[in-house]
């Protein structure tokens, strides 16, 4: 072993010197010059002294690097030391990082209710612990042990658990609970009739609940973005529960949870949590952030949960026409299927999503023609409050290009498939509230977005006003003057009447868009 350590030493010491010499003979200096010379015979006699002292070699290492590691540990903790303060301004930096990257309330300790209510849009309070729900007081109960009494008295939080905190007229509707924070064996209830072993999530379907719009961007979006990260391992307990609310979107709440939801208010049972989300979290107009989001989920895996919700409902839906279509013309039932499956795939199809009442399109029959006229097969879909959300799905999902006038109704396009097409009719003084509210979010869904602003000839307000009057000439004048006049003028009050000329030219180039990416398809 000894002579295997000099030889090992002897070859590096002659590979040095070949450096050297080498180093000299291009003109340069050997590295350190003659101090480099200095640190190598140190090396040397030091490798030398190791390998021949090696049954006491290992003692003196040892006494060696414990003085380095006491040397080290005076020189971090003496004040004033340079290296003391270095390290100091690293750890500083870190708490400063993590601090500005982390978001409020984002670890709560057990025993502890934390509140974030810096959002405009939504609060959202976390309760972690012994968690008690109590429906007749509308409150929540942390029970924390006895020697945290003191900490506890008086740490109790209001909240609203509704996703439009600024709107104070309709924040007035929704139901305020109360979160206690009590020791054990004190105010709250003394025993769990129902124990869950996952978390709940606290929420309102009130509100705008009734608006397809509302209902998705205050309400099953947050909820997404709240639930997604527990895996379907979370409780849901509503506020203001509608049984209509769970027939629509029962599909979709499956996705998120494994359990069946709580009517807070009439399941008066004291029900059991390790831990409560109070509120939803929102990041924008029918959007997901990323960066914001665990495994960095966007809004086309929003999408693509969609597609696991109606999937099933979708197919029985297909399989029950099928049967009724076979029987009614005698024929078996898979003739049927593959007729259907060469018919969709001779055209494009168009979805023109029909208003009845304001902003509906005057020579809607026109449009349609137009339409076939350009290559699609067109449908025209009414939607009711009551329209089945599977049905809409799918009508949606497999069309190419889907036509509708801006309303709440345009909330549809989130059924389909990136790469489509959506062209949003954009009547006068909507301009900033169509973009905002579904062109920006269909751009970031993956559609290829092809807005249609009318011009005033178009618009149904021409055969009222003036032709020089602002509500023409001039929207956002008349905008300024607040919601209620945009509201009477713009959204009640006008309907469309669409050039053909014009709107043509969008219809061909959606069909060209198809075109082009069928191509694209059948080249890869």
């Amino acid at each position: 072993m000894v002579h295997h350590h000099r030889a090992i030493l002897l070859l590096h010491q002659q590979q040095q010197q070949r450096k050297g010499e080498a180093g000299e003979e291009e003109g340069q200096q050997p590295l350190g010059g003659e101090q480099g010379g200095g640190k190598m015979e140190f090396r040397r006699r030091f490798v030398d002294y190791a390998c021949h002292h090696r049954k006491h070699g290992h003692d003196a290492l040892l006494r060696m690097l414990a003085g380095f590691a006491l040397v080290s540990c005076l020189l971090l903790l003496l004040p004033g030391s340079p290296i003391s303060a270095a390290v100091d301004d690293l750890l500083q930096m870190g708490r400063t990082l993590l601090n500005d990257e982390m978001p409020p309330c984002a670890v709560v300790a057990n025993g502890t209710i934390c509140c974030d209510r810096t959002a405009l849009r939504t609060d959202v309070c976390v309760m972690r612990g012994d968690v008690r729900t109590e429906a007749a007081s509308n409150s929540l109960f942390l029970l924390v042990p006895p020697a945290n009494s003191t900490a506890a008295a008086g740490r109790d939080e209001h909240i609203r658990p509704y996703t439009r905190k600024w709107e104070t007229s309709i924040m007035s509707t929704i139901d305020e609970l109360r979160l206690r924070t009590v020791p054990e064996g004190g105010a709250a209830p003394a025993s769990c009739e129902v124990r869950h072993d996952v978390p709940a999530i606290v929420f309102s379907t009130g509100g705008y609940t009734g608006n397809v719009y509302h209902e998705f961007n205050d309400g099953i979006i947050p909820l997404y973005i709240t639930a997604r990260q527990y895996n379907k391992k979370v409780v849901f307990v509503m506020l203001e529960y509608h049984d209509w609310w769970m027939t629509k979107y029962g599909h979709i709440v499956e996705q998120l949870s494994d359990y069946p939801p709580i009517d807070f208010t009439n399941d008066r049972r004291t029900h059991c949590f390790p831990e409560a989300v109070v509120g939803l979290r929102i990041h924008d107009e029918l959007a997901i952030d990323a960066a914001r989001m665990p495994g960095n989920q966007t809004i086309q895996d929003f999408r693509r949960m969609l597609d696991d919700a109606y999937r099933g409902r979708i197919q029985t839906i297909i399989d029950e026409e099928e049967k009724a279509a076979a029987e009614a013309v005698g024929i078996p039932r898979h003739s049927i299927s593959k007729k259907n499956a060469l018919e969709e795939d001779r055209k494009p199809r168009l979805v023109i999503v029909s208003r009845n009442e304001s902003r509906a399109i005057e020579n809607e029959a026109e449009l349609v023609r137009a339409a076939v006229a350009t290559g699609f097969r067109v449908a025209v879909l009414r939607p009711r409050q009551d329209t089945e959300l599977a049905q809409m799905y799918r009508a949606l999902n497999a069309s190419d290009v889907m036509v509708g006038v801006h309303g709440a109704a345009m909330t549809h396009f989130l059924f389909m498939r990136p790469g489509s097409v959506f062209i949003q009719v954009v009547p006068l003084g909507t301009d900033w509230a169509a973009d905002t509210y579904y062109g920006e979010p269909a751009r970031r869904l993956g559609l290829r977005y092809m807005p249609y602003k009318i011009t005033p000839a178009e618009s149904s307000l021409y055969r009222q006003y003036a032709k020089d009057d602002p509500v023409l000439t001039d929207p956002d004048t008349v905008n300024a003057k607040g919601w209620q006049v945009t509201k009477k003028v713009y959204l009640d009050g006008q309907n469309v009447n669409l050039d053909m000329a014009r709107f043509r030219r969008r219809l061909r180039d959606a069909y060209d868009h198809w075109a082009q990416r069928r191509r694209q398809h059948a080249g890869s």
